[in-house]
């Protein structure tokens, strides 16, 4: 038996599709026929050589939705047939000052899926069953892939941005879609800043309860309580500040960003936050995915098979669709 993948031979180069046969898998892991696997913007980063702890050749992909095919000796939870998700982090070596912590997310010996783990761009995948999360209910597959990565990092970044009443998202993308229906369901006005002059991503917003909506070079109605920077762009960084209150809170989510550019201390004067966001936990996964069972995120999908997963990246780099992107093999 055979199956399809979309394989990352190195920075600047298209992936190619290859066959091969399903992967092996050993104890603790479990085989998974894939069913959808999310687009992120962390495997643009991937296939622009952005990431140095990544390998190659490589099988992008880590919002993987599918099904248990078999499991490994030593697996305790997890059966055949059951729908399971696989996020971006993939192992840890548990027993650093991180995993004994509780920050295995910061783990220096992490390893991370569809980056130096085969991912889910392809038909399966192997994964730690521990490192698996079982899906709520009411989430088609393809609506389910976002979840594993922009939900979740999203989930992240919008705790630590906090409960304030009005909180401005920079990049109006797979996550920040989904961040801002919780918002809104929380009683957060959301404050939706986009590429200059991208009305469409502007409507979007809108229709997800936006308070207000503008490009990242306009400055907001009145001052924020915290913004989270999705794009990965350094310069919104200080004018996220400029537009958060005094004591605001400003999240860098994104993996990779370019240079951020000099500012004045000023405005970082008044007990502004700047921090970062870095990869999740599987508690962060936990968390959020009981939350998406009770609230009413609706994640809106364009499918591409999974031949098409170069035009899929294409199609994000250039904001050429809503929401998120998703292979289906």
């Amino acid at each position: 038996m055979t199956q399809r993948a979309m394989v990352s031979d190195g920075p600047g180069k298209p992936l190619r599709p290859e066959r091969r046969g399903p992967p092996a898998y050993g104890p603790g892991q479990v085989l998974i026929r894939i069913a959808a696997c999310g687009v992120c913007r962390t495997d643009l980063h991937l296939i622009d050589g952005e990431l140095p702890q990544a390998r190659y050749p490589i099988v992008p992909g880590h919002e993987i939705v599918g099904r248990v095919v078999a499991t490994g000796t030593g697996v305790t939870g997890l059966g055949a047939g059951e729908r399971v998700g696989v996020p971006w982090l993939g192992a840890t070596c548990g027993r650093c000052r991180y995993c004994r912590s509780g920050q295995e997310n910061l783990c220096d010996n992490a390893r991370f899926t569809g980056c130096d783990i085969d991912g889910g761009y392809a038909e399966f995948t192997v994964a730690d069953a521990r490192f698996c999360f079982r899906l709520p209910t009411g989430y088609a597959d393809t609506e389910a892939a976002p979840l594993m990565c922009a939900g979740l990092i999203g989930h992240r970044a919008h705790r630590m941005a906090g409960d304030g009443e009005r909180l401005g998202i920079y990049g109006f993308g797979a996550a920040a879609h989904i961040m801002a229906q919780v918002a809104r369901h929380r009683g957060q006005a959301v404050y939706a800043f986009t590429r200059p002059g991208d009305s469409g991503s502007q409507e979007f917003a809108a229709g997800l309860g936006a308070a207000w909506t503008g490009g990242s070079d306009e400055a907001p109605p009145e001052q924020l309580d915290a913004a989270v920077v999705f794009a990965p762009v350094g310069p919104l960084v200080p004018a996220a500040l400029k537009a958060v209150r005094k004591g605001g809170i400003v999240v860098l989510s994104g993996i990779h960003m370019s240079d951020i550019p000099s500012f004045p201390y000023e405005i970082l004067w008044g007990e502004r936050v700047v921090r970062s966001v870095a990869n999740l936990t599987r508690a962060d996964g936990e968390e959020f995915l009981k939350l998406a069972g009770e609230t009413p995120i609706r994640t809106h999908v364009t499918p591409y098979p999974l031949e098409e997963a170069n035009a899929a990246l294409d199609d994000l780099r250039a904001g050429r669709f809503n929401g998120a992107a998703v292979l289906v093999p």
